[in-house]
C-alpha cells in the first residue's frame, strides 16, 4: 500500500512511517498540518492515508478538515482517522459522500498492530471501521426520522459490530451465533434499508454501515 502520514507529533509520524514500513507499506508522503495533506493527497494519489485529527493552527479539528477537503478534491480518496480524541464536527461531512473508505480509530485503543494494519488495508480497499467510542459519539445525535428505527434490537447490533469492522466470523463470536444467523440478519438489514442485491455485498455492507453512522 501507497500510504500518506498525517501527524503533527514529529515522534508518532516518524514511528509510524516505521511501523508502516516494516510492513511492507510505501510511505509516499508525511505532514504535518492540513494544508500539507490535502497537497500530498492530490499529489501522491494514496491507497489510504493516516491522518490526526489535531494539527496547526489551531489544534482542534483541522485534520478532519483536511479529510474532507482532499475528498473533495480527489473523490474517495481513502482516509483513517488516529486520533485520541473523539472530534464529531467533520465527521458527518467526511461520510456523507457514501463513498466508503473511512475510518476512525483512537491511538489510546489500538494494542494490537495487526488490528491496525487490517484497519488500514479495510478502508483502502473501500470499507469502513470505526472504534465503539467514536460510533457511541455519532449516535448521540439521532434523527426524528431515523432510518434504523424498523431494525429489531439484534440487527442494530449487528450493523454496529459491522461499523467496527467486524467480519461475519467475527460477529457471530461475539454475539455467540452462527454464521448462518450472522448473514440472516445482514440480508434483513439489507432489505430494510432498501440496499438491494443488485449491489456488490461489499458495497451495500459500507452504504448500510454509513446509513447507521449518519442516523
Amino acid at each position: 500500500m501507497r500510504v500518506v502520514v498525517a501527524d503533527d507529533a514529529v515522534l508518532i509520524r516518524e514511528g509510524l512511517v516505521r511501523l508502516l514500513e516494516e510492513f511492507g507499506c510505501e510511505v509516499v508522503a508525511t505532514v504535518g498540518d492540513g494544508a500539507a495533506l490535502v497537497e500530498a493527497i492530490a499529489e501522491h494519489e494514496p491507497d489510504v492515508s493516516v491522518v490526526d485529527v489535531r494539527m496547526p493552527p489551531s489544534f482542534t479539528d483541522e485534520g478532519l478538515k483536511a479529510a474532507v477537503e482532499a475528498r473533495r478534491r480527489v473523490p474517495g480518496a481513502p482516509v483513517l482517522i488516529l486520533s485520541q480524541y473523539v472530534e464529531v464536527s467533520y465527521a458527518d461531512d467526511l461520510l456523507a459522500d457514501a463513498r466508503g473508505a473511512v475510518g476512525y480509530l483512537l491511538k489510546d485503543r489500538v494494542v494490537d498492530v495487526d488490528e491496525f494494519l487490517e484497519g488500514l488495508r479495510r478502508v483502502a480497499a473501500g470499507g469502513t471501521v470505526f472504534d465503539p467510542q467514536v460510533v457511541s459519539q455519532l449516535m448521540v445525535r439521532r434523527r426524528k426520522d431515523d432510518p434504523l428505527a424498523q431494525l429489531t434490537p439484534r440487527e442494530r447490533e449487528v450493523l454496529g459490530l459491522m461499523a467496527e469492522g467486524r467480519s461475519n466470523p467475527a460477529i457471530g463470536r461475539q454475539l455467540v451465533i452462527s454464521d448462518g444467523a450472522v448473514e440472516k440478519h445482514i440480508r434483513s438489514i439489507f432489505s430494510k434499508l432498501g440496499l438491494y442485491a443488485d449491489d456488490a455485498d461489499q458495497h451495500r455492507r459500507v452504504l448500510a454501515v454509513l446509513t447507521y453512522l449518519r442516523s
